[in-house]
């Protein structure tokens, strides 16, 4: 299923010099080698200008990290770079990258749109109105929130799934999307990887 796109795009170059720094931000910081200035001037205005990604590690076919941010606050560069650290360093769900692992990684890296609040009536209308494949979607259930990402909709194709897990990985029970109205939004993703 094609995925929905920022409206501008990334060229080849950019998407390059992304995978490029997340890759040797990942291999300093993980060796404890001190990290280079980004030269944003030398740069794209896309990648001088804010915007929001989420750096996904995986080792074989298993995720080994992803972190990122859902809403634009800094240059892109800067943003994908301090992603792609916290996704090897600081994921809570798995211990830090070992230098041995470095050359086992592969690196995703997903820009996102910015995130639309979706209005909905009820647990069926909500159902109604996702896009599998598409939409990347964010829960909110007061200070709880979480969020998966379009990619997800592969492993978790059934909408009723895709929230049950998504409501989980929120820290509430399952079927909470059913039961209580949650805060709901959406947002889009140029993806890419090595």
């Amino acid at each position: 299923m094609k995925m929905s796109q920022p409206v501008s795009m990334l060229s080849k170059q950019d998407k390059a010099y992304l995978l490029d720094l997340a890759r040797s931000s990942i291999d300093r910081a993980v060796c404890g080698q001190r990290l280079p200035e980004i030269d944003l001037y030398g740069l794209s205005d896309i990648l001088r200008n804010d915007g929001a990604a989420f750096v996904t590690l995986t080792k074989g076919k298993l995720l080994r990290g992803c972190i990122g941010a859902l809403e634009a606050y800094q240059p892109l560069a800067v943003d994908v770079r301090e992603h792609a650290i916290a996704a090897a360093l600081e994921d809570y769900r798995f211990s830090p990258v070992s230098a041995p692992e470095l050359p086992h990684l592969s690196i995703e890296i997903s820009r996102l749109t910015q995130p639309k609040s979706l209005d909905y009536l009820d647990a069926g209308n909500l159902i109604e109105l996702l896009r599998p494949g598409i939409d990347g979607v964010v829960l909110a259930d007061g200070s709880r929130r979480a969020t998966f990402l379009p990619q997800v909709w592969e492993q978790l194709p059934n909408p009723e799934d895709f929230l049950s897990h998504l409501c989980h990985k929120m820290g509430t029970k399952p079927d909470t999307w059913c039961t209580k109205h949650l805060a709901v939004s959406i947002y889009q993703v140029e993806e890419f990887h090595e």
